[in-house]
């Protein structure tokens, strides 16, 4: 029989109605990277660009019983979690990973919507310090994020530093807190420290003026993970992805009203298919059709 081998990737998130973030923006980032994604969907979010109008949780039980199905037959190289929304999905996620032996885990802390929304239950951040960084391999935080957290301000590239230590004390090999949120230098500043050698590495990237920047954390917690699952070691897949995010910010898709995503395809989206103009014309037999 015909079998062919690809790197899996599995992500542990929220789902968004509008495309731009979680599990959405995670898949999409797996396949432009050539990785098999596989999901186990936390919420159902109704959002688009203009801000999150709801948010449904799945199940506990639900959720380890969707991380069971795809580890007992798929397997995954590398997995990742996004929005958990709840104390009681962090504790089974938690479970889910240490019953499955997901030792390449990425922990995107999703806290907050890029409108403010919050997106996890204030009791659940105590099961995120105790239960899942502790079996984390890389935890991504951005500056509030970080913040909360740690239990100070994060404002500046020391409080950046010091905010690692501690959120590496909590049990995470590596901690990498983002710094797009930081006052703006020209430059954003994203800041690794590895918790075995306590030392740390810095990423200076040029500070991107596009408004449209949503998904920009999840597709750069998911980019990390595809390149784990690739077999890249840790601080070189956090700089791959880096690169690649920057990318994805640099073609944002100015689609919507409000802040419109990254886009994660930048690389293989075929730039010779305009949008097909839409009216009483009827087909058009030039245009080319998908089946």
């Amino acid at each position: 029989m015909f079998k062919k081998t690809i790197a899996r990737a599995l992500t542990i998130a929220g789902s968004d109605s509008g495309g731009g973030a979680g599990i959405q923006a995670d898949l999409k980032t797996f396949a432009a990277l050539g990785v098999f994604g596989v999901s186990a969907i936390t919420a159902l979010t109704a959002q688009n660009t203009q801000g999150v109008a709801g948010v449904h949780a799945v199940p506990a039980d639900f959720v380890e019983l969707q991380i069971a199905a795809v580890m007992s037959d798929l397997g995954a190289d590398a997995a990742k979690t996004g929005m958990l929304a709840n104390r009681e999905i962090v504790l089974a996620v938690a479970r889910a990973v240490e019953r499955h032996r997901i030792e390449r885990l990425v922990v995107d802390p999703v806290l907050l919507s890029k409108h403010g929304a919050p997106l996890l239950a204030d009791d659940a951040l105590g099961a995120y310090r105790t239960a899942l960084l502790p079996r984390a391999l890389i935890v991504t935080p951005n500056a509030p994020e970080a913040a909360r957290l740690a239990g100070f301000d994060v404002a500046d590239g020391q409080s950046q530093r010091r905010a690692a230590e501690a959120i590496a004390r909590m049990g995470p090999r590596y901690v990498l807190v983002k710094g797009g949120h930081l006052p703006d230098s020209g430059h954003v500043t994203d800041c690794l420290f590895d918790s075995h050698t306590k030392t740390f590495r810095e990423f200076v990237s040029p500070r991107n003026r596009s408004p449209h920047t949503h998904g920009t954390g999840c597709v750069l917690s998911a980019a990390i993970t595809a390149f784990l699952a690739l077999g890249r070691e840790p601080a070189e897949a956090v700089e791959r992805a880096i690169a690649f995010v920057n990318q994805a910010i640099q073609h944002s898709l100015a689609i919507g009203s409000g802040i419109g995503p990254v886009d994660p395809c930048w690389g293989v989206r075929p730039p010779i298919w305009p949008r097909a103009a839409v009216g009483n014309e009827g087909h058009d037999p030039k245009r080319r059709e998908c089946s």
